[in-house]
């Protein structure tokens, strides 16, 4: 099922990495699949299903609950915590089948041009260091970059220019 509007349909997956100190570093990617926008770039040296909400929560604050979140089957995606936090948020499930990343091909796609674009031109002294640039990456990915596929706008200036009145809404953050 391909995203038909913003928020439609989230893809998440992790990419692989180390730094020059040897600490491996595990990233969380998380990309609106009809805007193209990369939500969030987690770095880590381990993710596990409760980082994953940890991270998945202030998005949908931020920008309203997608109705499909696409992903493979790793663990921390099928997990019991995940799946009931997805169910109490109302978010449907779409787990692509074991062996076939093309079914997540737009998923891929970004992976693949994260590694391209970033891991690979990068030397990340430290993780620290390599979550300051990631998400300085991200950021100008987002909003300087120009996307062919988006007849040359940023993911921004695309999703600004699809949103609709009928868009969700981002949720309230609570106060106690």
């Amino acid at each position: 099922m391909p995203a038909r509007a913003a928020n439609h349909v989230w893809v998440y997956d992790f990419v692989f990495d180390a730094c020059a100190n040897g600490q491996q570093i595990k990233c969380l990617t998380v990309v609106d699949e009809f805007t193209r926008e990369w939500l969030a770039i987690d770095v880590a040296r381990s993710i596990r299903s409760s980082r994953v909400i940890d991270v998945l929560a202030p998005l949908i604050s931020l920008h309203g609950a997608p109705a499909v979140l696409r992903s493979d089957n790793g663990p921390e995606f099928i997990s019991q915590a995940i799946l009931r936090w997805l169910t109490a948020e109302r978010i449907d499930v779409a787990l692509i089948d074991p062996g076939k990343p093309w079914q997540n091909g737009t998923d891929e796609s970004f992976n693949g041009k994260f590694r391209d674009e970033c891991l690979s031109l990068e030397w990340f002294r430290s993780r620290r260091e390599a979550t300051i640039l990631i998400e300085i990456w991200r950021k100008h990915y987002n909003a300087i970059r120009p996307h062919q596929s988006l007849d040359y706008l940023t993911p921004i200036e695309f999703k600004q220019q699809h949103s609709s009145p009928m868009s969700p809404q981002p949720r309230a953050i609570l106060q106690e």
